[in-house]
């Protein structure tokens, strides 16, 4: 009976959502955000696989269905950012510049990390489109030869540490322009940290929207000289 109910996709979509549930009633109770719903949820989902030693496999198979949810839900930033179409236009060339800073550092800083501690090319190639979205991460890992679940890893620790440490940053450096403050969370931390620009704001969270896709396309330009 138990194989069958973890068997089954519904464990896995049931899972996903009720954790979720859970890590953002923690987030408005803790107020910080340090509880990130998502982070809550991946800890719970890890404490109940392993509390009942269930495969990750088995939790898949409705995880997956899950992760299908990601391509439709980043594109419905689309609404968003065409009610900001006005602020586009005026700032496209600051996006622009902006979201190939962004794309230029992160691959920068993970190549030279990774030669700084002498990883394997395999590794690197992984780690390189850590902070675009995780379908254009797992061509470009794919493409250079990369292990696709260190990417997928990669990818979730750099939108989660992005939603988390966003807000404290944007503070801490004393950005007050809205669309810098969308531009810098898109870039650096793609869907899952523009959640976290959605809450500061309809503006930030277009203007993160917009750069999730330009930073995916330099990185994908950028990557090729790797």
């Amino acid at each position: 009976m138990v194989n069958q109910l973890v068997s089954s996709p519904l464990f896995g979509i049931v899972l996903c959502v009720v954790t979720f549930w859970v890590g953002t009633r923690v987030n408005q109770w803790l107020r910080t955000p340090v509880a990130n719903p998502l982070l809550v949820a991946i800890l719970l989902c890890s404490v109940v696989l392993l509390a009942f030693r269930i495969p990750l496999e088995q939790f898949n198979i409705g995880g997956e269905i899950i992760n299908m949810l990601v391509g439709p839900a980043t594109a419905a930033l689309a609404l968003s950012i065409y009610h900001q179409r006005k602020v586009l236009g005026k700032y496209f060339l600051p996006i622009v510049v902006g979201s190939f800073a962004g794309a230029a550092t992160s691959l920068a800083s993970v190549a030279l990390l990774c030669r700084l501690f002498r990883l394997d090319e395999v590794i690197l190639s992984s780690l390189l489109p850590k902070s675009v979205t995780t379908a254009i991460a797992l061509e470009i890992s794919a493409g250079r030869g990369g292990i696709g679940s260190v990417t997928i890893l990669a990818v979730l620790i750099t939108g989660v540490s992005g939603a988390v440490f966003a807000p404290l940053m944007i503070r801490l450096f004393r950005v007050k322009n809205p669309v810098a403050q969308g531009v810098a969370i898109g870039t650096c931390s793609h869907a899952v940290g523009t959640s976290k620009a959605i809450e500061l704001g309809e503006l930030q969270g277009a203007m993160s929207g917009i750069a999730i896709g330009v930073a995916g396309l330099m990185t994908v330009l950028i990557t090729l000289l790797f």
